[in-house]
């Protein structure tokens, strides 16, 4: 029987569809990912500081707006190829999560980086930060803290949940029964370091491995399963499963080479120490820059 919308309950018919390898749906996602997101910050150090002024926008903003639209499209589209019929209401829901939760960080993120040209140290706690501690009345240390709060974990929060709850409902569609279809093409091959790297980035910055590690339990789970019955990831659930297993060697190998450093330590306490690439760059590369910059 046939329904009405493409992700509604699942049909018997489209049970066992295949896809070609999405390379234009996995090649923009991950290009907007890194100018979009990795670039935002970026953007906003290196253009003049008269182009944007600290009461408006940054550079970075509006990456960030161009960012919080782009991505929850290409998600859509991603849920329309999928060669199995998925929950509408779960997709929709996970969307609109996504987008408020990106939005609510625009604001929160926005703040916090302009605060760099204040002399504000990400490497530091907000109330550790010399130009925040001296602050009078003391009640407005608390608003920065809640403006922490909302950046660096409501927003990302309601974020990252959804965008990784999308992608293994994506996944959970990426089978087949035919062997000769568990190939990854080339351009999939060549994809997926670029891809790796910026997952890497996503967990490190977005201080969410919890998650991350959870998503990547459950793909497996779901691979030991699905291959107890006979069916075997297609070129797109491969190349999301080994784009998984990279970044999570490449966090590995981050957490090692950190991992004396005593500094960071401080701000990354308990059983899990994955520091922020930005707290390293403002820990030790601005130092390093601006001493190149003295001499």
């Amino acid at each position: 029987p046939s329904v009405p919308s493409r992700h509604g309950a699942v049909k018997a018919e489209d049970t066992f569809k295949t896809s070609p390898f999405h390379l234009d749906l996995w090649f923009y996602f991950t290009l907007q990912n890194w100018v979009l997101d990795f670039g935002r910050p970026i953007a906003m150090i290196i253009l003049p500081l008269e182009w944007f002024p600290l009461n408006k926008p940054s550079a970075g903003d509006y990456f960030h707006m161009a960012y919080n639209v782009i991505t929850p499209f290409l998600l859509l589209k991603l849920i329309e190829r999928s060669p199995k019929t998925l929950p509408r209401s779960m997709v929709y829901v996970s969307i609109i999560t996504f987008v408020m939760g990106a939005s609510i960080h625009l604001v929160g993120d926005s703040v916090n980086h302009r605060l760099i040209f204040s002399g504000y140290q990400h490497h530091l706690s907000v109330r550790e930060n010399p130009i925040i501690r001296n602050l009078k009345p003391e009640t407005l240390i608390d608003s920065f803290e809640l403006l922490y709060y909302y950046d660096e974990y409501l927003g990302h929060s309601m974020w990252y949940i959804p965008f990784f709850l999308i992608l293994f409902i994506y996944f959970t569609g990426c089978f087949t029964p035919v062997a000769e279809q568990s190939r990854m093409p080339v351009a999939a091959v060549l994809l997926m370091g670029p891809s790796s790297l910026y997952y890497w980035y996503l967990v490190t910055e977005g201080q969410i491995f919890i998650l991350y590690i959870f998503t990547f339990f459950a793909m497996m789970a779901l691979v030991m399963h699905q291959k107890r019955k006979g069916l075997v990831l297609d070129s797109n659930g491969l190349f999301l499963f080994y784009s998984f297993i990279i970044a999570l060697l490449l966090i590995a190998g981050w957490v090692a080479w950190l991992w004396n450093d005593k500094i960071l330590r401080k701000k990354y306490p308990g059983v899990i120490y994955i520091p922020e690439p930005w707290a390293f760059y403002t820990l030790h590369m601005s130092n390093l820059r601006a001493a190149k910059e003295g001499l």
